[in-house]
């Protein structure tokens, strides 16, 4: 398992050697000039010359500057690996491998191929920390952190909120409530009394019947006397 702060100061000579042999190329084309990098470019079947050799020249200076200051590495990155693709392609690719061979300058792409798969690795993120870009990144990170423990701080804090009182339903007229009544010795006389009344009364037509025979009259379930006779 890698250690981090040497990997980051790897990947801080790694940036330093690429970027400045990409400055080396880039001033290098500055001192020869433009116009004179296009005419190169087209002697070399390269298409619109003069567009690539602007591409060219002040991507290699600016893009080496910033790999060396750690600066937008993603997109420097980026850029010089397009522009070491289109030299590799468009150049280096037909004269194979090493630059010089036996003593004779052959033009190979091994320069570009590995300024290109550098470069790349710059700007997927391999560039480490210690860069500007990741200074910046923590100064960011850690402003928006105090903004946010700023903004929370308003908030008021769970143990500092006081409950809400609930206000109680409101009250309706109580519920009439009829509480059966005592009953007392009498009560209890007359209600036994009519139980038994209740009991020993026959039903109508038996007390019309009996009193018929009888020729008496039954009154509230008694027996009233017989009339008098109209010659007595």
């Amino acid at each position: 398992m890698r250690s981090r702060p040497v990997y980051d100061v790897v990947a801080l000579l790694g940036r330093l050697g690429v970027g400045f042999v990409f400055l080396a190329h880039g001033w290098q084309k500055i001192e020869v000039g433009v116009t004179a990098t296009a005419e190169g470019f087209e002697r070399m079947d390269v298409p619109a010359p003069t567009v690539a050799a602007i591409y060219a020249t002040f991507t290699e200076l600016l893009g080496g500057l910033a790999l060396v200051l750690g600066l937008g590495l993603p997109i420097a990155g980026t850029l010089l690996f397009v522009d070491m693709l289109g030299a590799f392609v468009f150049v280096h690719a037909a004269h194979g491998v090493f630059l010089v061979d036996q003593g004779r300058a052959q033009g190979g792409f091994e320069l570009v191929l590995v300024l290109g798969l550098a470069s790349l690795l710059f700007a997927a993120g391999g560039g480490g920390r210690l860069t500007l870009d990741h200074r910046l990144l923590s100064r960011r990170d850690r402003k928006a952190a105090e903004a946010e423990d700023a903004a929370d701080s308003w908030l008021p804090k769970p143990e500092e909120t006081e409950p809400v009182p609930v206000a109680p339903p409101p009250a309706g007229p109580p519920a009439e409530e009829t509480a059966p009544r005592p009953r007392t010795r009498r009560t209890r006389r007359k209600g036994a009394a009519a139980e038994g009344e209740d009991a020993s009364a026959p039903s109508r037509p038996a007390a019309e019947e009996a009193g018929g025979a009888a020729g008496d009259v039954r009154v509230a379930g008694r027996r009233a006397p017989r009339a008098a006779e109209t010659d007595r």
